[in-house]
């Protein structure tokens, strides 16, 4: 994982918020809880990619172990 995966997400995550929060105040809240759901989804995305990275370094560094032993 690198800073500008962590910086693109948290980008993107405070531009969602500043949009829901423009939606909710201007009444229109079909619109804020749409943008909600697909924020919601982009992170799940996000996480689910981040945790395969995650998983395959693990699995490299146990593989690693078991050669040296």
């Amino acid at each position: 994982m690198e800073l500008h995966d962590v910086l693109r997400v948290a980008g993107i995550g405070l531009l969602i918020a500043m949009l829901h929060l423009f939606f909710e105040s201007t009444g229109k809240k079909e619109f804020a809880f749409f943008l909600f759901f697909v924020g919601y989804i982009y992170m799940t995305i996000e996480l689910l990619r981040l945790l395969k990275v995650f998983f395959y370094e693990i699995s490299t560094f146990l593989e690693w172990l078991l050669m040296t032993s």
